[in-house]
């Protein structure tokens, strides 16, 4: 059963430590590099961090949500973040101790983040590999860079590790509570990503391993579905009152539908143009989102047509190098170059693969369920889109478990022999209980 309790002295005493010295080190950090984390120009903004805090100094001041767009209303980005870095600010003040109180906010979150990785994967694998997922989790310098640049990443991280543990209690226990919990959870992480919403569907094949009776997902599913919508409702009524229309999420240009289609940048090949004069290759990308699900199901059309080994290979294997083989690390800090971080990336990464290609021949098929329909998930929901390192950021601490499985295996391959060895066993006999039971049913 998953236990969100940590009983076993000396496990506790390690992840504690580790949990201190992660909180310790970013405070650190972020105290000492300070504004060197910003990726903009707050006097003149043109980054994503500085215009989040414009748009909270905003919000203090009018009253509006504002991005992009002046002092006017809009519903460029969904308000989850502006809203909490707003409240720091109003606070600890706008002139530059707001900022720091948030960095300071998302150390502790980091520090957080230790137990639940260590109580997801002492579930799926074992309380070793957990604290091993934890110290290479200490020792990992996007966690870091993610502490001190203003971006929601560390935010919608925890709130995606909450979401694992909710998911795997509620499937066990079968308690509303529990259902109404991922609603909400599923709701505040749609308020700083809506790419997060359809996460629940997940529990279909989780119920379909337990049995679950079509009443029990009818019932379940409803109870995720109104919670959801309750939470959302705010966001759903301010834009109909502001817009006087309904906004599912928001409204905004630059697409990650078209952006998602630009392979390295370039523009669509030539022949682009040719076929579909209306468009313009300066400003192919540009415009509203009303226009640019044509554009970009023309480029597709087009691509996958004409170039469509290319089209393919951006499609699979290059929105996988985007979101996981390159480190969610802009910045370089405490010595560590972008080209390293990029390295290390990769390895942990590699190492990770090989975990999973590991763990298969194990038994526990269905404790690691939970964890690869997650990593399956926020994997596959960025392909039509944009895929790059920030979004694949928060995927990395369960990818980071099977590192740890991986390098456990590694050291110890006498334990991994020995496992492979039992679980066939187990698999030899539970097939020949279930051939049996066949037999005198027959």
């Amino acid at each position: 059963m998953f236990s969100y309790a940590i009983t076993n002295p000396k496990e506790r005493r390690w992840l504690f430590g580790l949990m201190t010295f992660v909180l310790v080190m970013s405070v650190s950090i972020v105290l000492y590099y300070g504004d060197h984390f910003l990726l903009g120009d707050p006097n003149h903004p043109n980054n994503d961090d500085v215009k989040y805090i414009q748009t909270a100094k905003l919000m203090l001041s009018e009253g509006t949500l504002s991005y992009n767009t002046g002092t006017d209303p809009s519903a460029f980005i969904m308000p989850g973040f502006p809203l909490i870095l707003s409240g720091f600010l109003a606070v600890f003040g706008q002139d530059g101790g707001g900022v720091i109180a948030f960095r300071l906010f998302q150390c502790l979150l980091q520090a957080g983040s230790l137990y639940l990785i260590f109580i997801i994967a002492r579930y799926v694998f074992n309380a070793r590999i957990a604290l091993l997922a934890c110290i290479l989790s200490a020792l990992y310098p996007p966690d870091y860079f993610s502490s001190g640049v203003i971006l929601s990443e560390s935010i919608f991280r925890i709130v995606i590790l909450l979401l694992v543990c909710s998911l795997i209690t509620a499937v066990q226990s079968k308690r509303s509570g529990w259902y109404m919990l991922i609603g909400a959870l599923t709701a505040a992480a749609a308020y700083f990503k809506p790419q997060a919403s359809l996460f629940p569907a997940v529990l279909l094949m989780l119920w379909w391993k337990e049995k679950y009776t079509w009443k029990e997902m009818l019932k379940y599913t409803c109870i995720i579905v109104l919670t959801y919508m309750v939470l959302l409702s705010p966001w759903w009524i301010r834009n109909i009152i502001t817009f006087e229309r309904f906004i599912l999420f928001t409204d905004s240009g630059g697409s990650p539908f078209l952006l998602g289609t630009q392979i390295f940048n370039w523009n669509p090949p030539t022949g682009f143009f040719e076929a579909y004069p209306q468009y313009d290759p300066a400003t192919i990308y540009h415009g509203a989102d009303s226009e640019a699900i044509a554009k970009g199901m023309a480029i597709l059309k087009y691509g996958f047509t004409h170039e469509p080994l290319l089209y393919l290979l951006w499609y699979t294997i290059g929105k996988l190098i985007g979101l996981y083989f390159e480190a969610y690390y802009w910045l370089p800090i405490l010595g560590v170059g972008l080209v390293e971080a990029h390295i290390l990336q990769a390895l942990l990464v590699g190492l990770s693969t090989a975990g999973m290609i590991m763990s298969r021949k194990f038994s526990g098929r269905r404790k690691r369920l939970p964890l690869l329909l997650t990593i399956t998930y926020f994997t596959l929901i960025y392909v039509p889109f944009i895929a790059f390192s920030r979004y694949g950021y928060p995927n990395m601490a369960f990818l980071l478990m099977y590192t740890a499985a991986a390098v456990e295996y590694l050291i110890h391959p006498s334990d991994y022999k020995l496992r492979t060895k039992v679980s066939k066993q187990q698999r030899k006999a539970n097939s020949d209980h279930s051939k049996e039971a066949r037999d005198r049913t027959a």
